[in-house]
């Protein structure tokens, strides 16, 4: 099994240490190096380039949104998962935008974790399920070239909002095999796998924003 070479970049020392003693704990992982901001981390990446780096979004000298901007326009194949309180929300498309993978509450459990840095190390994206529970999304504005009909729309706000292919029917007064059938539309015009990929989509391509 390739080994996944990591960064981990947070202000907060004791909070840095812990993740980095518990990621070090995995056979698995090499935790090629840590930083206490943006800076630091540009810094270092310049001599080490880790699969997955694991950032906080509120530091100070360079925060993380401008550390992933920049990252990821010198190395546009690295894979940043933000580390964040759920406080942060204001801060998610910013993220999203800036390039992140996956978002991960920084009082999730070491499981979770794996599960975060499994899934976009092997390309995928992540969300915390308490993110994708909580977090409201409202729909924006239309694209001029509109690449999603009225209906479908309306099934994306909802399948990003967690509802299921049942609720999504009693909201909208249609039937459930109508709503697979936007779905499944959905799903091919986004090219995306799962409701996690669908939700960075929506919201860097202006239908969807973070309330």
């Amino acid at each position: 099994m390739k080994r996944i070479a990591l960064a981990i970049v947070d202000d907060h020392d004791l909070f840095r240490e812990g993740i980095v003693l518990m990621l070090g704990q995995i056979p698995e992982y090499d935790v090629l190096f840590e930083a206490s901001n943006g800076e630091a981390f540009l810094e270092k990446l310049r001599t080490h380039t880790p699969d997955v780096v694991l950032m906080d979004v509120n530091m100070p000298r360079m925060d993380g949104v401008e550390a992933t901007q920049q990252a990821l326009s010198m190395y546009p194949d690295l894979k940043i998962i933000a580390l964040t309180m759920f406080s942060d929300h204001l801060h998610y498309t910013q993220m999203i935008q800036a390039g992140v993978k996956g978002f991960m509450l920084k009082k999730g459990n070491k499981h979770e974790l794996q599960q975060a840095i499994a899934e976009v190390s092997g390309g995928g994206v992540y969300f915390s399920q308490e993110i994708l529970q909580k977090v409201a999304l409202r729909t924006v504005r239309k694209s001029e070239e509109q690449r999603m009909t009225e209906r479908e729309l309306g099934v994306l706000a909802l399948v990003c909002a967690g509802s299921t292919s049942p609720e999504i029917a009693d909201k909208l007064f249609i039937s459930v095999k109508t709503v697979e059938g936007h779905r499944a539309n959905i799903f091919q015009k986004t090219e995306v796998r799962n409701t996690a990929e669908l939700i960075i989509w929506a919201i860097r391509n202006g239908y969807l924003a973070i309330e």
